[in-house]
């Protein structure tokens, strides 16, 4: 774990990131340090602006800009844990009581929206379009990224939903541009919601825009479903199944329409992932008892499982590795039941098969194509 002193405009931070990965990243970089300054620049913190933070990474922003007191919204369940973690490391400095998520973002209007440009260009699209419903005729938007990382149509996104005012100069590979409020409106917008239905699988999926594989069936998870419905077969009446990482919730809700009377619980680092398998459950199957989750993995409070079913990212904030399905695995071996599985589905190269072997006794592959590989473990 690096630990980093930024600098800007109000003082420094030392920071480092949480949860693995990468022990040589920062956990800011210098989009963070653009948005500290043109904030710092543009907004008079002597006014009491109401100011908003939207998918601050590590806590850059959110600590960084303590002094407006912003309200914060994170689509990812990690920045609780990384404000806690980043503030403790600097004494004096206070945590934000709350990080909203879109499960019940924030309400308000807001002088100065402060946003992390996704690598998305339809959430980048979808979150345009909701700053227009909370900032103020007057008020601005600010938003930065990597370079590298920005959408291919960024360009026309901002066009079609804000005023730009102004693109600022890059700086160190980053890039802010300075927005009014727009015209584009959320509800009228056709690309909240995009999915897949009969064909792919059984049941009509859908998802919001930050979501995994929302508008088709991914190879992995393709590879993994009939295996799912072997695996729920044997499975007691009431049995405990975790849909973990559950992104649109397609594979829990395969389950349930082998076993309907099998308890469910879906659980995604992502909000909008749990509103997405919360539609799409609620439609396939209304009125079924299931539970959701929205947490960095399985929370402590959540028991034992007899069936994990995962199919676990490989990236995390522009981070490419093993990390977070390791952090999963180890997970998973505390939540299972005695005689419980985990079944899987990942990519070949990454070497899973040695990896579930740091958690389990028992692991066996069942199944692979030339890119992907199902794995079951078990304890015993």
């Amino acid at each position: 774990m690096t630990t980093a002193v930024l600098e800007f405009p109000e003082g420094r931070l030392t920071l480092s990131r949480p949860g693995g990965g990468d022990p040589s990243l920062r956990a800011w970089d210098a989009a963070d340090e653009l948005l500290l300054q043109e904030v710092f620049g543009r907004v008079d913190a002597d006014k009491a602006p109401k100011v908003l933070v939207i998918d601050d990474q590590f806590g850059a922003l959110a600590l960084g800009l303590q002094r407006y007191q912003p309200d914060l919204v994170a689509d990812s369940a990690t920045l609780s844990d990384a404000l806690a973690h980043n503030a403790g490391m600097n004494p004096g400095v206070i945590t934000p009581d709350v990080v909203h998520s879109w499960l019940k973002p924030p309400v308000g209007a807001y002088d100065a929206v402060v946003l992390r440009i996704p690598r998305h260009a339809d959430y980048l699209a979808w979150l345009l379009r909701w700053v227009n419903g909370v900032l103020k005729d007057n008020g601005l938007l600010l938003a930065g990224g990597m370079i590298k990382h920005l959408p291919d149509r960024g360009v026309e996104v901002f066009a079609q939903a804000v005023q730009t005012e102004m693109v600022c100069p890059a700086r160190k590979k980053a890039r802010v541009v300075v927005c009014r409020r727009g015209q584009a409106e959320l509800e009228e917008w056709s690309g909240t919601w995009k999915g897949y239905g009969p064909g792919e699988v059984r049941f009509r999926v859908d998802a919001l825009p930050a979501v995994f594989a929302r508008e088709k069936l991914d190879i992995g998870t393709r590879l993994l479903l009939p295996r799912v419905k072997a695996s729920v077969s044997g499975l007691a009446s009431g049995a405990r199944v975790l849909d973990l990482a559950c992104g649109n919730g397609v594979v829990g809700v395969s389950a349930l329409a082998e076993r309907p009377d099998l308890t469910l619980t879906f659980t995604d680092v992502s909000s909008q992932a749990v509103a997405s398998a919360r539609l799409n459950v609620s439609r396939a199957f209304p009125g079924t008892p299931v539970s959701f989750e929205h947490a960095d993995g399985i929370p402590d409070s959540a028991g034992l499982f007899d069936l994990i079913l995962l199919n676990p990212p490989f990236h995390e904030g522009g981070v490419v590795g093993d990390h977070v399905a390791l952090r999963l695995f180890e997970q998973a071996a505390k939540h299972l039941s005695s005689g419980g599985r985990l079944l899987m589905v990942g990519n070949r190269h990454l070497g899973y098969h040695r990896s579930l072997r740091r958690f389990f006794p028992q692991v066996h592959q069942l199944d692979a194509s030339p890119k992907f590989v199902v794995l079951e473990a078990g304890r015993r």
